[in-house]
């Protein structure tokens, strides 16, 4: 810990005083500022060929070109913070500094806050950096600071049944890496956050980054890619602004990255069923993932955006032996051999922007392993995952510049069928399951869950109040599992949740702010019997959080 605080404290005092410079990018999960873009592409202020499905947002060299306006916006640098370079070859410029923090008062809530673990307790994050851009080298150094109090709390109860816990374990602890708890001491880390090295070549963009990536148009959650745990480490070959050609539009990356394992134990890793311990210890090893999504709006249909993205990992010792390891699109072409080694995802999705309406409509299908047409064909919702949204913006007449807004998304990632071991996001090939650091890389709900989000707010520029009503349904795929003989409907594991944000700009400051009540019914799937009444209660939580976070641009 102390060599990379030093190590990053060097590069900084280097970059500042040798005068290299490097382009920015708009982080995935910057607060308040990321959605406010999204929102005036909506209103007609924004360039209408920008997906917003593949994010970060880059830069490039397109800051005064009209096709990438987002960097030179002055609500991410509220002043003239730039300092540009003899000759005019470079500049430097200081990012936006941000601090986050969290409190639950007794269950860990929430997801896609990046390095931010689930955490019982408070909680704070320190992010804070500079860009600088010399000829076509561009270096952003953004590393980010994480304190979590990681205070005990009431998991998976010990009290369940063996058999309740053999089947937990065979169905999820053994074949993920989902993380209840980070030890029983508090925890510090710091990450290199959203820093890159990379070279620009109009419109391509080559580098080294460690920054979180978004890919799909959803808001609250997205199938293979989502800020939902830590950036990791990748090689990146991307567009760095929407490719114009005769037929239309186009906007991808390519991928290959590092994902590393929690080094946590899951909870009762002694505990034994019929004679057999119920932990089964995963492979010590590093792994490799490769990745590309591509995106392209139709010439003729303004606002048109349509997708594919394709990830797979598999352990680092098994990598390298086959050209699919490093180029996903030949994936569908390898054996079933090579396919029994990795775990795969694949999506294909949409975003229609209705400048006119000044509406949006999104979806995103997802598909887990490898499948035959034949077999896609016969049965399309196996392995499957959905993600369906819509926004809608009602300017108020009466008050020219503010806004009421309307927005719904729904996410499902329960099977149709009743997986065999876990369902998305867990692997029998790959036992860590598509994690980083022990969380899911894709939706924050996790493997079986499905979500149902409501927002209603009222904006103006970067202000804005809403509410924001939740209902959160976990691992129904465990639940089918487990309770289905005999059914037993009443144990689903359900969250509703109900929260009141704000976002609020004052000179340089942007203030953001949010209270939320979290009723947890049936929590842990434990409920109260008492024959030979049917209908009662069971363990029901009541967990309340607390956000507040500042932000000040330079």
């Amino acid at each position: 810990m102390k060599r990379k605080k030093a190590i990053l404290f060097i590069l900084m005092q280097f970059l500042v005083i040798s005068g290299i410079s490097f382009a920015q990018t708009l982080p995935v999960g910057m607060p308040v500022l990321e959605d406010s873009f999204r929102r005036e592409q909506l209103l007609g202020n924004k360039d209408s060929l920008i997906s917003f499905t593949i994010r970060p947002i880059y830069a490039g060299d397109q800051l005064n070109s009209g096709i990438d306006t987002i960097s030179a916006d002055k609500r991410l640098f509220k002043f003239n913070s730039r300092l540009s370079l003899p000759g005019n070859k470079g500049y430097i410029q200081l990012l936006p500094i941000s601090l986050q923090h969290q409190y639950n008062s007794i269950l860990p809530y929430d997801w896609n806050d990046g390095t931010m673990i689930p955490a019982k307790g408070n909680q704070t994050s320190l992010s804070f950096g500079a860009s600088f851009k010399y000829g076509p080298l561009s270096i952003q150094l953004k590393p980010e600071y994480v304190y979590a109090e990681n205070a005990e709390f009431e998991g998976f109860p010990s009290e369940q049944y063996d058999v309740v816990w053999a089947k937990y374990y065979n169905n999820y602890f053994n074949v993920s890496d989902i993380t209840e708890r980070y030890g029983e001491d508090p925890y510090s880390k710091l990450f290199w956050g959203q820093s890159s090295v990379r070279l620009n070549f109009d419109p391509i963009s080559i580098g080294i980054s460690n920054e979180n990536l978004w890919w799909g148009p959803g808001k609250r959650s997205s199938l293979l890619m989502s800020n939902n745990a830590p950036g990791f480490k990748h090689i990146t070959l991307n567009t760095s602004r929407p490719v114009q050609t005769p037929i239309g539009s186009f906007e991808a990356q390519l991928i290959a990255g590092r994902l590393e394992n929690s080094g946590i134990l899951p909870p009762q890793e002694n505990r034994v069923y019929e004679g057999k311990s119920l932990y089964v210890p995963k492979r010590d090893d590093w792994r490799f993932l490769s990745g590309f999504v591509l995106t392209y709006s139709p010439k003729g249909v303004p606002g048109l955006f349509i997708g594919a993205s394709q990830v797979s990992q598999m352990y680092k010792q098994d990598a390298g032996k086959r050209p699919s390891d490093f180029l996903p699109l030949l994936l569908p072409f390898e054996s079933k051999e090579a396919a029994s080694i990795r775990d795969r995802y694949s999506s294909l999705f949409f975003r229609w922007v209705l400048q006119e309406a000044k509406a949006e409509i999104y979806g995103e299908y997802g598909h887990q392993g490898k499948h035959s047409i034949t077999a896609f064909l016969r049965e399309p919702d196996r392995s499957a995952a959905y993600l369906l949204g819509l926004r809608k913006i009602l300017p108020l007449n009466k008050r020219p510049g503010e806004y009421f807004q309307f927005s719904l998304e729904f996410t499902e990632l329960q099977q149709t069928s009743v997986p065999e071991k876990g369902g998305w996001y867990t692997s029998s090939a790959v036992r860590q399951g598509y994690t980083h650091m022990g969380q899911v890389l894709g939706a924050g709900i996790g493997p079986g869950s499905n979500l149902q989000s409501l927002d209603i707010s009222w904006f103006k520029g970067l202000k804005r109040i809403g509410l924001k009503f939740e209902r959160y349904l976990h691992n129904n795929d465990f639940y089918y599992q487990m309770y289905i003989d005999p059914p037993d409907f009443r144990k689903h594991y359900v969250d509703m949740s109900a929260a009141l944000s704000a976002d609020w700009d004052y000179k340089n400051l942007v203030f953001s702010a949010k209270g939320a009540m979290i009723r947890s019914l049936n929590y842990q799937y434990v409920l109260y019997n008492r024959p030979p009444e049917y209908f009662v209660t069971g363990w029901d939580r009541l967990n309340y959080q607390v956000k507040v976070g500042a932000m000040y641009r330079f």
